[in-house]
Protein backbone atom coordinates (compact mmCIF):
# COMPACT_ATOMS: atom_id res chain seq x y z
CA UNK A 1 0.00 0.00 0.00
CA UNK A 2 1.24 3.54 -0.69
CA UNK A 3 1.60 5.86 1.79
CA UNK A 4 -0.89 8.36 2.97
CA UNK A 5 0.18 12.36 1.75
CA UNK A 6 -0.09 14.89 4.62
CA UNK A 7 0.20 18.41 5.57
CA UNK A 8 0.22 20.58 8.44
CA UNK A 9 -1.87 24.11 8.07
CA UNK A 10 -0.89 26.10 10.64
CA UNK A 11 2.86 25.27 12.05
CA UNK A 12 3.25 27.62 14.74
CA UNK A 13 4.22 26.31 18.63
CA UNK A 14 1.63 23.22 18.50
CA UNK A 15 1.69 23.05 14.45
CA UNK A 16 5.23 22.11 14.18
CA UNK A 17 4.79 19.48 16.70
CA UNK A 18 1.95 17.42 14.44
CA UNK A 19 4.22 17.78 11.81
CA UNK A 20 7.37 16.30 13.83
CA UNK A 21 4.82 13.18 14.68
CA UNK A 22 3.69 12.63 11.23
CA UNK A 23 7.57 12.51 10.08
CA UNK A 24 7.67 9.45 12.61
CA UNK A 25 4.95 7.65 11.39
CA UNK A 26 6.01 4.88 8.37
CA UNK A 27 2.80 4.91 6.52
CA UNK A 28 2.68 8.53 6.22
CA UNK A 29 4.80 11.10 4.25
CA UNK A 30 4.53 14.47 5.48
CA UNK A 31 4.52 16.38 1.75
CA UNK A 32 4.51 19.64 3.11
CA UNK A 33 3.55 22.61 5.35
CA UNK A 34 1.51 25.81 5.51
CA UNK A 35 1.18 28.92 7.16
CA UNK A 36 -0.17 32.57 6.73
CA UNK A 37 3.39 33.30 7.96
CA UNK A 38 5.26 32.32 5.32
CA UNK A 39 8.75 32.70 7.43
CA UNK A 40 7.65 30.33 10.13
CA UNK A 41 6.42 27.66 6.97
CA UNK A 42 9.81 27.64 5.76
CA UNK A 43 11.63 27.47 8.95
CA UNK A 44 9.68 24.40 10.10
CA UNK A 45 9.60 22.93 6.32
CA UNK A 46 13.42 23.37 6.34
CA UNK A 47 13.77 21.28 9.70
CA UNK A 48 11.75 18.61 8.74
CA UNK A 49 12.89 18.42 4.87
CA UNK A 50 9.72 18.97 3.12
CA UNK A 51 8.05 21.71 0.97
CA UNK A 52 6.33 24.99 1.91
CA UNK A 53 3.20 25.16 0.35
CA UNK A 54 2.03 28.41 -1.10
CA UNK A 55 -1.91 28.06 -0.02
CA UNK A 56 -4.26 25.89 1.07
CA UNK A 57 -5.35 25.11 -2.77
CA UNK A 58 -1.74 23.55 -3.42
CA UNK A 59 -2.27 21.71 0.07
CA UNK A 60 -5.74 20.34 -1.36
CA UNK A 61 -4.15 19.16 -5.10
CA UNK A 62 -1.06 16.96 -3.43
CA UNK A 63 -2.58 15.36 0.60
CA UNK A 64 -5.10 12.80 1.32
CA UNK A 65 -5.51 14.40 4.74
CA UNK A 66 -4.37 17.14 6.72
CA UNK A 67 -3.89 18.55 10.24
CA UNK A 68 -5.03 22.09 11.18
CA UNK A 69 -3.66 23.84 13.82
CA UNK A 70 -3.95 27.16 13.24
CA UNK A 71 -5.82 29.75 15.61
CA UNK A 72 -9.46 29.10 16.51
CA UNK A 73 -10.59 31.77 15.09
CA UNK A 74 -9.24 30.24 11.30
CA UNK A 75 -10.12 26.44 11.85
CA UNK A 76 -13.91 26.68 10.60
CA UNK A 77 -12.82 27.85 6.71
CA UNK A 78 -10.14 25.70 6.90
CA UNK A 79 -11.30 22.58 7.46
CA UNK A 80 -14.75 23.43 5.76
CA UNK A 81 -12.63 23.72 2.77
CA UNK A 82 -10.76 20.52 3.10
CA UNK A 83 -13.32 18.55 3.50
CA UNK A 84 -15.28 19.92 0.28
CA UNK A 85 -12.33 19.21 -1.30
CA UNK A 86 -12.47 15.71 -0.39
CA UNK A 87 -9.47 15.67 2.71
CA UNK A 88 -9.06 13.86 5.86
CA UNK A 89 -8.96 16.43 8.59
CA UNK A 90 -7.76 16.51 12.32
CA UNK A 91 -8.42 19.54 13.51
CA UNK A 92 -6.94 21.20 16.77
CA UNK A 93 -9.29 21.63 19.74
CA UNK A 94 -11.48 23.86 20.10
CA UNK A 95 -12.70 22.77 16.56
CA UNK A 96 -14.43 25.80 15.57
CA UNK A 97 -15.26 29.14 17.39
CA UNK A 98 -18.78 28.44 17.18
CA UNK A 99 -20.99 25.31 17.82
CA UNK A 100 -22.85 26.35 14.66
CA UNK A 101 -19.61 26.23 12.96
CA UNK A 102 -18.74 22.61 14.60
CA UNK A 103 -22.02 21.52 13.78
CA UNK A 104 -21.78 22.19 10.11
CA UNK A 105 -18.19 20.86 9.48
CA UNK A 106 -19.91 17.59 11.60
CA UNK A 107 -22.44 17.15 8.63
CA UNK A 108 -19.91 18.30 5.96
CA UNK A 109 -17.76 15.50 7.14
CA UNK A 110 -20.67 12.50 7.07
CA UNK A 111 -22.11 13.56 3.65
CA UNK A 112 -18.68 13.23 2.12
CA UNK A 113 -17.34 10.20 4.26
CA UNK A 114 -14.28 11.80 5.50
CA UNK A 115 -12.75 11.21 8.52
CA UNK A 116 -12.85 14.24 10.81
CA UNK A 117 -11.01 14.00 14.27
CA UNK A 118 -10.83 16.40 16.69
CA UNK A 119 -7.35 16.80 18.61
CA UNK A 120 -8.08 16.70 22.89
CA UNK A 121 -4.83 15.12 23.03
CA UNK A 122 -5.73 14.19 26.66
CA UNK A 123 -7.73 11.37 25.55
CA UNK A 124 -4.63 9.55 24.36
CA UNK A 125 -2.81 10.09 27.34
CA UNK A 126 -0.98 6.77 28.94
CA UNK A 127 -2.16 8.01 32.46
CA UNK A 128 -5.87 8.24 31.42
CA UNK A 129 -5.73 4.82 28.95
CA UNK A 130 -4.78 2.71 31.79
CA UNK A 131 -6.87 4.37 34.57
CA UNK A 132 -10.34 4.09 31.62
CA UNK A 133 -10.21 0.33 32.73
CA UNK A 134 -10.77 0.99 36.56
CA UNK A 135 -14.09 3.64 35.74
CA UNK A 136 -16.87 2.28 36.49
CA UNK A 137 -19.74 4.81 37.28
CA UNK A 138 -17.91 7.82 38.32
CA UNK A 139 -19.69 9.62 40.82
CA UNK A 140 -17.63 12.63 41.79
CA UNK A 141 -15.07 14.33 39.84
CA UNK A 142 -12.74 16.82 40.22
CA UNK A 143 -10.34 18.69 37.92
CA UNK A 144 -7.25 21.18 38.00
CA UNK A 145 -5.88 22.06 35.32
CA UNK A 146 -3.57 25.33 35.64
CA UNK A 147 -0.77 26.70 33.57
CA UNK A 148 1.26 29.91 33.72
CA UNK A 149 0.48 32.51 31.17
CA UNK A 150 1.75 32.09 27.12
CA UNK A 151 0.73 34.47 24.63
CA UNK A 152 -0.76 31.97 22.52
CA UNK A 153 -3.94 30.67 22.76
CA UNK A 154 -5.56 33.70 24.07
CA UNK A 155 -7.97 34.70 21.08
CA UNK A 156 -10.63 32.70 23.70
CA UNK A 157 -11.36 32.37 26.92
CA UNK A 158 -9.48 29.91 29.46
CA UNK A 159 -12.92 27.34 28.88
CA UNK A 160 -11.91 27.43 25.29
CA UNK A 161 -8.02 27.24 25.93
CA UNK A 162 -8.04 25.01 28.60
CA UNK A 163 -10.77 23.40 30.17
CA UNK A 164 -12.35 22.29 27.25
CA UNK A 165 -9.64 19.41 27.52
CA UNK A 166 -11.18 18.35 30.67
CA UNK A 167 -14.70 18.54 29.28
CA UNK A 168 -14.30 16.56 26.37
CA UNK A 169 -12.53 13.64 29.40
CA UNK A 170 -15.49 14.30 31.53
CA UNK A 171 -17.98 13.41 29.00
CA UNK A 172 -15.80 10.15 27.52
CA UNK A 173 -16.72 8.96 31.39
CA UNK A 174 -19.87 10.46 32.22
CA UNK A 175 -22.30 8.87 29.97
CA UNK A 176 -25.19 11.32 31.01
CA UNK A 177 -26.47 14.38 30.19
CA UNK A 178 -25.85 17.78 31.74
CA UNK A 179 -28.62 19.07 33.85
CA UNK A 180 -27.21 22.00 35.82
CA UNK A 181 -23.92 24.55 35.43
CA UNK A 182 -22.83 26.82 38.02
CA UNK A 183 -19.47 28.74 36.80
CA UNK A 184 -17.76 32.22 38.10
CA UNK A 185 -14.60 33.39 35.84
CA UNK A 186 -12.65 36.46 35.64
CA UNK A 187 -10.36 38.63 33.30
CA UNK A 188 -7.07 39.49 34.77
CA UNK A 189 -4.36 39.77 31.63
CA UNK A 190 -7.13 38.98 28.56
CA UNK A 191 -10.44 40.59 27.31
CA UNK A 192 -11.81 37.21 27.72
CA UNK A 193 -12.25 35.11 31.25
CA UNK A 194 -8.43 33.90 32.01
CA UNK A 195 -9.42 31.31 34.95
CA UNK A 196 -12.54 29.65 35.67
CA UNK A 197 -14.66 27.38 38.13
CA UNK A 198 -17.68 25.13 37.28
CA UNK A 199 -19.72 22.52 38.73
CA UNK A 200 -21.63 20.25 36.68
CA UNK A 201 -24.67 18.25 38.00
CA UNK A 202 -25.48 14.90 35.59
CA UNK A 203 -28.81 13.31 35.04
CA UNK A 204 -27.14 10.27 36.20
CA UNK A 205 -26.10 11.76 39.25
CA UNK A 206 -22.51 12.47 38.99
CA UNK A 207 -21.32 16.02 39.67
CA UNK A 208 -18.12 17.38 38.19
CA UNK A 209 -15.79 20.49 39.55
CA UNK A 210 -13.49 21.81 37.37
CA UNK A 211 -10.85 24.76 37.94
CA UNK A 212 -9.19 26.14 35.06
CA UNK A 213 -6.55 29.19 34.94
CA UNK A 214 -3.54 30.01 32.66
CA UNK A 215 -2.79 32.78 34.97
CA UNK A 216 -0.87 30.91 37.53
CA UNK A 217 2.39 30.47 38.64
CA UNK A 218 2.94 26.88 38.43
CA UNK A 219 1.38 24.30 36.15
CA UNK A 220 -1.08 21.43 37.33
CA UNK A 221 -3.09 18.93 35.59
CA UNK A 222 -4.73 16.63 37.73
CA UNK A 223 -7.94 15.06 37.59
CA UNK A 224 -9.90 12.74 40.36
CA UNK A 225 -12.66 10.65 40.73
CA UNK A 226 -14.62 9.43 42.91
CA UNK A 227 -17.31 6.25 43.07
CA UNK A 228 -18.14 3.79 44.39
CA UNK A 229 -15.95 2.12 46.98
CA UNK A 230 -12.67 3.57 44.96
CA UNK A 231 -11.19 6.70 44.21
CA UNK A 232 -8.42 7.46 41.59
CA UNK A 233 -6.50 10.21 40.86
CA UNK A 234 -4.56 10.65 37.85
CA UNK A 235 -1.37 13.56 37.34
CA UNK A 236 -1.58 14.18 33.42
CA UNK A 237 1.46 15.46 34.13
CA UNK A 238 3.90 12.76 35.61
CA UNK A 239 1.59 10.32 34.71
CA UNK A 240 1.23 9.15 37.84
CA UNK A 241 -2.20 7.22 38.96
CA UNK A 242 -3.26 5.86 42.80
CA UNK A 243 -6.11 3.94 43.24
CA UNK A 244 -7.93 3.19 46.92
CA UNK A 245 -10.41 0.58 47.08
CA UNK A 246 -12.23 -0.38 49.98
CA UNK A 247 -11.68 -3.93 50.51
CA UNK A 248 -13.69 -4.51 54.21
CA UNK A 249 -15.40 -3.55 56.73
CA UNK A 250 -13.99 -0.72 59.10
CA UNK A 251 -13.04 -3.00 62.29
CA UNK A 252 -11.29 0.04 64.67
CA UNK A 253 -7.81 -0.72 63.92
CA UNK A 254 -6.30 -0.76 60.39
CA UNK A 255 -8.09 0.67 57.43
CA UNK A 256 -9.92 -1.72 54.83
CA UNK A 257 -8.33 0.34 52.11
CA UNK A 258 -6.07 -1.00 49.10
CA UNK A 259 -3.69 1.22 47.49
CA UNK A 260 -2.27 1.25 44.35
CA UNK A 261 0.43 3.48 42.35
CA UNK A 262 1.63 2.86 39.24
CA UNK A 263 3.37 6.10 37.56
CA UNK A 264 3.78 5.58 33.34
CA UNK A 265 5.82 6.65 31.11
CA UNK A 266 4.62 9.92 30.27
CA UNK A 267 4.58 8.48 26.10
CA UNK A 268 4.02 10.53 23.22
CA UNK A 269 0.50 11.58 23.31
CA UNK A 270 0.48 13.59 20.43
CA UNK A 271 1.97 11.26 18.42
CA UNK A 272 -0.67 8.58 19.98
CA UNK A 273 -3.47 10.71 18.54
CA UNK A 274 -1.64 11.33 14.94
CA UNK A 275 -1.35 7.44 14.48
CA UNK A 276 -5.08 6.88 15.42
CA UNK A 277 -5.83 9.34 13.16
CA UNK A 278 -4.27 7.65 10.18
CA UNK A 279 -5.31 4.57 11.30
CA UNK A 280 -8.64 5.59 11.10
CA UNK A 281 -8.10 6.59 7.70
CA UNK A 282 -6.40 3.82 6.59
CA UNK A 283 -8.76 1.32 8.29
CA UNK A 284 -12.08 3.43 7.56
CA UNK A 285 -12.37 2.94 11.34
CA UNK A 286 -14.24 5.84 13.74
CA UNK A 287 -12.19 8.11 15.23
CA UNK A 288 -10.91 8.09 18.95
CA UNK A 289 -12.07 11.68 19.18
CA UNK A 290 -14.73 12.22 16.70
CA UNK A 291 -15.99 15.51 15.25
CA UNK A 292 -19.40 14.74 17.16
CA UNK A 293 -17.47 14.15 20.64
CA UNK A 294 -15.89 17.75 19.50
CA UNK A 295 -19.16 19.40 18.77
CA UNK A 296 -20.63 17.97 22.55
CA UNK A 297 -17.18 19.31 24.26
CA UNK A 298 -17.54 22.70 22.37
CA UNK A 299 -21.21 23.05 23.13
CA UNK A 300 -20.79 22.57 26.48
CA UNK A 301 -17.84 25.32 26.66
CA UNK A 302 -20.40 27.65 25.38
CA UNK A 303 -22.73 27.11 27.66
CA UNK A 304 -20.44 27.46 30.23
CA UNK A 305 -18.95 30.71 28.61
CA UNK A 306 -22.62 32.20 28.65
CA UNK A 307 -23.07 31.52 32.30
CA UNK A 308 -19.47 33.05 33.19
CA UNK A 309 -20.66 36.50 31.34
CA UNK A 310 -24.11 36.64 32.70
Amino acid sequence: MSKLRAAVVGVGYLGRFHAQKYKLLPQVELVGVFDAHSDQAKKVAEELSVKTFSSIEEVAKEVDLVTVAATTSAHYELVKFFLTQGIHVNVEKPMTSTVEQAREICELARKNNLKLQVGHVERFNPALVAAQQKLERPLFIECHRLAPFKPRGIDVSVVLDLMIHDLDVVLSLVKSKVKAIHAIGANVLTKTADLANVRLEFESGAVVNITSSRVSQNAQRKFRVFQNNQYLSIDFGSGEVVLLTKVGEFSGSELPIEKETWSLDKGDALLAETESFVNSVINDTACVVTGEDGLAALELAEQIIAKIEN
